[in-house]
Order: C-alpha cells, then sequence, then structure tokens
C-alpha cells in the first residue's frame, strides 16, 4: 500500500506549500470523520488533472464504516459523471441525490473540493454508511451541525487551523467529550461524557446554558491559563489545548473555532478525563527519579569500594598482592562508569560513547607502566541495551589493559579501540602493535585472570571473542548480540 507522500510525488504536481497543508488536514481530518460518522477519502488531481489519485483514508471512531477495503493508490480516470469529478469541476460541495449501493450496503456520498484561491487543491470524499446510522437524538444533531461547519471550513481552505497541534496519544476525540459553545461563550451543548469530565473537576450544576470561560474557571484555582487561549481561539486564532488540573481530577481540552462564510460561529471544545493517564505520568516520574537515584547511589558505593582497594594496595608490601587489589579496583571503576551515565540519563540503553572515552582515559592513566600510551577509538559503539552496558565496560577494561600490559609492555605506543554496529550486533576490535602472542596460544589455556573475565562475560551475553597476532598487530575482537 502506497502513503500520501508516495502517491503525491509520483503523480502530481503541488508546491511545498499546499503539499505541507495536505499533510496538516490529514494529520486533523479524523475530527471531521467523527463527528460525520463518514470515511474519508483524500483525492489529489494527477498532472492531468483529468485523473484523481487517493491519496489518504480514515475511517470513523463514531459510526460504522462504508468501506471496508483500503483504496490508497486507487485512481478515477476521466469521468465528468463522478461525484468528485463534478466537485472539481464546479468547486461547490456536491451530494449524491440518493444512497449508492457500496458492497450492498446504502452509503451516502458527499465531495468537498478544497479551494485554493482560484483552484483546487484536492477533493474531499465523505462515505456515510446509512444502514448502521445512528438514531436521530441531541448528540449525534450536535455531531453533524459541527461536521456541517467543518465540511465547509475544509471547503474554504480554513482547516486545519494551525495553533497546537493534536498529540495523538493525549489530545481528546469526539468521542471523550464534547462541548459546543456559541459565538456569545454560552454553552449551547454538552455531551454525557463532557459532562462527566467536568462533574469530577468539582461541577455540581449543569453545563448547558452556562458561560464556558466563567464555569471553567470556577473549577479551578490557578485561573488565568484557561481564559487567555480560550480568547485566542474566540477570535480566530487557531485551536488551544488547555490542561485543567484539581486537588482530585485532570481534564485536557481541545479548543477550536469554529466558522461558517457569514462568519464566526463559536467553538468546538473537545475534552478528555485524563485523570488516570496523568496518574501513571507522575507514577513513571517518579520511578525514573528512584532508578536514578539507586543508580547513583551504587556508582557512589563503587567508588567508595574503589577508593577503599586502592587504599589497602597502598599499605601492602608484596607485588603480587599490590596488583591483583590494583585490577580489582580498575574492575570497579570501570562498573562505577556505567552507573554515572545511568544515574545521569536513564533509559532502556546507553550511549556508550561516553562511557568507553571515559574508561580509555582510566586505563590510559593507570595500566602503563612505562613510556606515553595514547588509547584511540575510530567509530562508535551506537547506543547498547543498558543490560549489555556493565559486562561490556569491564570486557572493553580488560582488553584494553591487557593491550598496554602484554602488548605494548613497557614502550611507548598506541592502542586502537574499533567499534561498529552490523546486522544487530556490536563488533569491537582492540588492536595494539606491540609484542605478538606467543607461539601456541590458546585463550582456553591461558591462566590469566583478565582474558577468563572477558570469557565469560561475552558467553553469558551470547556472543564470540577472538585473540590473533599478526606480523603487524595484535587484535581482541569481539562480537556482542543487541536484539
Amino acid at each position: 500500500m502506497q502513503t500520501m507522500e508516495q502517491v503525491i510525488r509520483l503523480h502530481c504536481v503541488l508546491a511545498d506549500e499546499d503539499r505541507n497543508w495536505l499533510n496538516e488536514l490529514v494529520d486533523e481530518w479524523s475530527l471531521l470523520a467523527d463527528l460525520a460518522f463518514a470515511d474519508l477519502i483524500l483525492w489529489v488531481p494527477d498532472a492531468d488533472d483529468n485523473v484523481f489519485w487517493a491519496a489518504a483514508q480514515v475511517r470513523p471512531t463514531t459510526g460504522p464504516t462504508s468501506l471496508e477495503d483500503d483504496v490508497v493508490g486507487e485512481e478515477i480516470a476521466y469521468d465528468p459523471e463522478h461525484l468528485v469529478t463534478e466537485a472539481y469541476l464546479s468547486q461547490e460541495i456536491s451530494h449524491t441525490s440518493g444512497n449508492k449501493l457500496h458492497a450492498g450496503i446504502p452509503v451516502d456520498v458527499m465531495a468537498i473540493p478544497i479551494l485554493h484561491g482560484e483552484n483546487v487543491l484536492a477533493v474531499v470524499e465523505m462515505h456515510t454508511n446509512q444502514m448502521g446510522v445512528r438514531a436521530p437524538g441531541a448528540l449525534e444533531d450536535a455531531y453533524l451541525e459541527a461536521a456541517q461547519l467543518l465540511a465547509g471550513m475544509v471547503h474554504r481552505h480554513q482547516f486545519p487551523l494551525g495553533g497546537d497541534r493534536r498529540v495523538p496519544w493525549v489530545s481528546p476525540r469526539v468521542g471523550d467529550g464534547m462541548i459546543r459553545v456559541n459565538q456569545a461563550g454560552m454553552i449551547s451543548f454538552a455531551s454525557p461524557n463532557a459532562l462527566s469530565a467536568y462533574r469530577r473537576l468539582g461541577l455540581t450544576s449543569d453545563l448547558y446554558g452556562e458561560d464556558f470561560v466563567a464555569v471553567t474557571r470556577s473549577l479551578l484555582k490557578e485561573r488565568a491559563p484557561v481564559e487567555r487561549p480560550v480568547a485566542a481561539s474566540l477570535a480566530g486564532r487557531g485551536s488551544a489545548e488547555i490542561d485543567l488540573e484539581t486537588a482530585v481530577a485532570n481534564v485536557r481540552l481541545r479548543v477550536l473555532p469554529l466558522s461558517s462564510e457569514e462568519g464566526p460561529e463559536g467553538l468546538l471544545v473537545m475534552c478528555r478525563d485524563t485523570t488516570e493517564l496523568r496518574s501513571r505520568e507522575r507514577q513513571l516520574v517518579t520511578k525514573d527519579a528512584t532508578i536514578r537515584e539507586i543508580h547513583h547511589r551504587v556508582k557512589n558505593n563503587l567508588q567508595t569500594v574503589a577508593a577503599l582497594l586502592r587504599l589497602q594496595a597502598r599499605r601492602i608490601s608484596s607485588p603480587e598482592a599490590k596488583g591483583a587489589l590494583s585490577d580489582a579496583m580498575k574492575r570497579v571503576a570501570a562498573i562505577a562508569v556505567v552507573h554515572e551515565i545511568l544515574s545521569q540519563a536513564f533509559d532502556s540503553s546507553v550511549k556508550f560513547d561516553d562511557v568507553a572515552d571515559r574508561l580509555l582515559r582510566m586505563v590510559g592513566d593507570v595500566a602503563a607502566t612505562g613510556g606515553k600510551v595514547r588509547m584511540v577509538r575510530e567509530g562508535s559503539f551506537g547506543y547498547v541495551p543498558a543490560d549489555v552496558a556493565t559486562s561490556l565496560s569491564l570486557i572493553l577494561t580488560e582488553l584494553c589493559q591487557n593491550a598496554v600490559e602484554h602488548g605494548l609492555r613497557e614502550q611507548s605506543g598506541e592502542v586502537l579501540v574499533l567499534p561498529h554496529q552490523q546486522d544487530g550486533e556490536l563488533v569491537v576490535e582492540v588492536r595494539n602493535f606491540g609484542e605478538p602472542l606467543p607461539d601456541g596460544f590458546q585463550i582456553g589455556n591461558s591462566t590469566s585472570l583478565g582474558l577468563s573475565i572477558v570469557s565469560t562475560l561475552v558467553a553469558d551475553l551470547g556472543g564470540e571473542f577472538r585473540l590473533e597476532s599478526d606480523a603487524a598487530a595484535t587484535s581482541a575482537t569481539v562480537r556482542v548480540p543487541l536484539i
């Protein structure tokens, strides 16, 4: 199935301004579909305007669909009797004189040409399933009245309105609650869901006939934020989203000015009870802060352990014991670096380049016993899952330390760290240009604690570890799956 961008790029000649406006329309047009209980199709004219292409489609959430199949990418060849062609040529909203049958279902069809200056930019075709039409009532009448005004605004290139953009996962939809406010600012209709949302805010009276701004402000301690966006919307300056909060409830409003050819027609206000949503958000923020604090405390404790090991190493005369404590101190410090990064920006993944650069500086400072050692990273680790980062920090520390101590020994030199991600794997090569591996060397037969740690950690991560020498360099290569 083609996307809207693909259809327009392949078949249409549109200015960037017009293409952007159509994208904004499609972002917002679910409102019209829900109010009209109708499926919508956006038809755009071909470079040859005798042909039209279906660029986008949306179904209503308030009623049954009229179109079982997706039509995006389909075309209408020249047909002067087709409603879309009729609307395009006449530049007027066209309507079927009777119900059309679509797959045996009676469907009411309307075509709305979108005027832009003297031209028609596109045509929105509305299909309403008459088989499952809702019984008429105050709610349905209010929906359809607003839909009629909105269709006229689309026709006149007045919708979408600009202002606050809709946020799909939190912005209210028609079914969440709807309020109609007349041009005098009085509430002429409020759906049961809207009334329930206001009841949670503390409303004890009815909404019908009340001054919208006054009744909303009366429920809040902080009143100014309500009046400014609503006043701007009443003046026709775009849509606005407002969060209303009391001690016991949260409600989000989306306020849109409506208009007809005669002028302003008041406001359409959608409201959503977001009390539970905000409660979950606050819980997540609290958990996030708690996890960050835990990482911070773990980092502090590990740094304390490293400092104690350092103090102990200074008081021991045995070179072997001193070296063992020094190695343990560096391993603890490597783990502490990961927890420090996690405490600053907790996420499910870690930008490991920052961790690696700190580890390389640390190893370069303390591992060289003589000469000058340069630790160089070429390439990027990218993002690494947090549960892999700790093991990877130890692996990198051990490999770099071994490269300095056993490869360069007391010589000056360079250790290259070459990371990259490939096909869902992280590949890290640590290369030094010092002493080669002993003849017949095998990792499994090595008595090195560092290599044993690396082999165990890589195996736990389901990865591969290889250590080899050639005439130019010694390379330790680790491959670790990230997915």
